[in-house]
C-alpha cells in the first residue's frame, strides 16, 4: 500500500524534468525582453497597413465603378424600349429631352444623383453603317452637347446616358478619373431599329 501511495504522490517525468533542470537566467532574460520588447511594432503596422489600405481603398473604388457603369447599362436598355415601342413618340404627347430623362431617372435607384448628374443624347442615324460614337470627353474636358431625336417607325436610333462618378482617391497613385475636378465618365449605349408603330 505504501508502494501504491508513493506512486500516486510521484509527479510526472515532464513536471520533474522541469523542477530538476532549472532554466538558465540568459534564457529567462531573453524571454521576457523578446515579450516585453514591442517597441517596433507601431512602424511595422504603420509600414504594412499603409499599403494594404489603399489597396483596399483602390479596389473598393473600382468595385463600385464597375457596379455603377451596370446600373447604368440596365438603365439604358430599359428606357431605350420607351423610343423602341413608340411610347415616347405617341401622336399628341411626344416626349422632350427633359421627359426622357425623367422617365430615365425612374429606372436608376439610389445610387447616382439623376436629376444633376445624368446627360441623355438620342440620335437618329439613316443606316447601322453611319452610326458614329464619339467621346465626349476632350482633354479631360466633358462636353455636353447632347441632342434628342427619338425618329420615327423603322428608324435607327442611339441611347446614350452619361454620368461623372466623382473619384475618391485621386492622390494614392491610383486615379480612375478621366475628367478634371477628379471625375470619371460612366456611359452606356443602346443602338436598335424602331418597331412599326
Amino acid at each position: 500500500m505504501r508502494a501504491y501511495l508513493r506512486f500516486l504522490s510521484r509527479k510526472p517525468r515532464t513536471e520533474q524534468a522541469a523542477a530538476s533542470a532549472p532554466e538558465k537566467p540568459c534564457v529567462m532574460k531573453r524571454r521576457r525582453s523578446f515579450w516585453r520588447n514591442n517597441s517596433g511594432a507601431a512602424v511595422e503596422f504603420a509600414l504594412v497597413a499603409t499599403p494594404f489600405l489603399a489597396l483596399l481603398f483602390a479596389i473598393i473604388e473600382t468595385a463600385l465603378v464597375f457596379f455603377a457603369g451596370q446600373v447604368l447599362e440596365t438603365a439604358v436598355q430599359d428606357s431605350a424600349r420607351a423610343i423602341l415601342t413608340g411610347q415616347a413618340q405617341q401622336t399628341g404627347n411626344v416626349w422632350t429631352q427633359a421627359q426622357f430623362k425623367q422617365f430615365v431617372c425612374t429606372k436608376v435607384y439610389g445610387l447616382f444623383d439623376c436629376v444633376n448628374g445624368i446627360y441623355v443624347d438620342v440620335k437618329k442615324f439613316s443606316s447601322f453603317q453611319n452610326v458614329t460614337i464619339t467621346n465626349p470627353v476632350v482633354n479631360g474636358t466633358f462636353n455636353n452637347n447632347f441632342t434628342y431625336d427619338a425618329g420615327g417607325p423603322g428608324d435607327i436610333i442611339v441611347v446614350r446616358l452619361h454620368y461623372l462618378w466623382p473619384v475618391s482617391l485621386p492622390t494614392l497613385g491610383f486615379n480612375l478619373a478621366d475628367v478634371n475636378g477628379s471625375k470619371r465618365l460612366i456611359s452606356a449605349t443602346a443602338a436598335f431599329r424602331n418597331e412599326p408603330f
